[in-house]
Parts: structure tokens; sequence; C-alpha cells
């Protein structure tokens, strides 16, 4: 597996490095300077060709390298979202599966005040993924399982056009999403419920597969 991560605003500091592979059970850390924005997100079925680009069958991010350089990943992909001590001191942290799906996580507060929830995808969203939103490997099993608004990219999916209003609602397949993982924010006006908030500067710990 290889963590990458993405600085998502202008005046964020960079972190020291921008992805890194990540052995089972094994653990890394990072310093984050506040204000931060960003996200988190796992690749999966990485490996190097014979010309030595770097590429992953989920979440590839298109550098080349194990890096990803400020680059974004390919959907669909698992995120874990923070705004770190952006307004009033405090942070706000989600696992978003708005983008799709493809591996469980969950980011949990270490210390901190306020309520500080845990915000969780344990659940493999893959062993129930609709056939029409699935994205295969070569050996046709299920790797990722794409959100409904990039499978068929229609505004009552997207929340786009007459349907850009928070009152956009869920639809059956985000409610696939929610249904498996009901702490993560699953749909483009979930957030409400499912973007949790810390403060006091805490420590945030990442699980991939919980």
């Amino acid at each position: 597996m290889k963590l990458c991560l993405y600085k998502c605003r202008k005046k964020s500091t960079q972190l020291s490095t921008t992805g890194f592979a990540l052995a089972s059970r094994a653990s890394t850390s990072l310093d984050v300077q506040t204000p931060w924005s960003g996200r988190f997100w796992a690749q999966t079925g990485c490996s190097t060709n014979t010309s030595g680009w770097f590429s992953c069958a989920t979440a590839d991010c298109a550098s080349g390298q194990v890096t990803c350089n400020g680059n974004g990943a390919s959907l669909p992909v698992s995120l874990v979202e923070f705004n770190v001590g952006m307004f009033g001191g405090r942070d706000f942290y989600d696992v978003s599966l708005v983008d799709g799906f493809n591996m469980p996580v969950s980011v949990s507060p270490d210390g901190g005040t306020g309520i500080c929830h845990t915000s969780t995808c344990p659940m493999d969203v893959n062993a129930v993924c609709p056939l029409e939103l699935q994205q295969k490997a070569p050996d046709g099993s299920v790797i990722a399982c794409k959100s409904a608004c990039t499978a068929f990219n229609q505004p009552q999916y997207c929340c786009t056009g007459d349907f850009l209003t928070p009152a956009c609602p869920p639809t059956n397949y985000s409610m696939i999403f929610k249904n498996q993982c009901p702490q993560a924010y699953s749909y483009a006006y979930d957030d409400v419920n499912n973007t949790f908030t810390c403060s006091g500067a805490p420590n945030y710990v990442i699980t991939f597969c919980p």
C-alpha cells in the first residue's frame, strides 16, 4: 500500500513528503504546521514498470513516482480530509466517500478538547458495490467502488445544475455507502452530520483497514 498526501489550499504549508510506501502493520508520522488543509489517501496495486514509471491500480496520482507532488487521486478513492487550525483554532476532519471507495479507513483524534469523535469507514464497500459502480482488476476482482456521480455524471448524482442545493437528497447509490459506513461523509451535502471537529491541537491517527 502507498499513502499519498495532497495539500488543498495555497496558503497551507507543504508537508515533508507527499507520498510513501507503508507495509502492513507499519506506521509513520508527519508534522503539520497550522493552518493546514489537505487530504490523505491510500493507493493499492502499485508497481513500477520497466521504464521506471510508478503507478497504482486504485487512487493513482499520475506523478510516475511514489510521491504525488501535488497531484490529486484518480477516482474512486476513500479520502481523509482535514482543515487544521483554520477556523478559530478548531480542526475539521472527516472520512469522505463522496468520490467513491477503495479502502476502509478511519481517523481518530488523540488528545484535544471538545467532542472529538472518530470518523470511520471500517467496512469493505467493494463487497456490496453494484455492478455498474465497480472498478475491476484484470483478474475480475472488484478493487474499488465508484460514486454514482463518477459513474454516470448526472446532476441528480453530482448535486449540480437544478440539484445544486443543500436540499439535494441522497440517492439509492449514495445510501449504499452510507449504510455500510454511517460515520463517513457519503454524498455532497452529508457534511452537516459527518464532518467532525476538535480543538486544542490534538494529534490524529489515520488507520487503513481498521
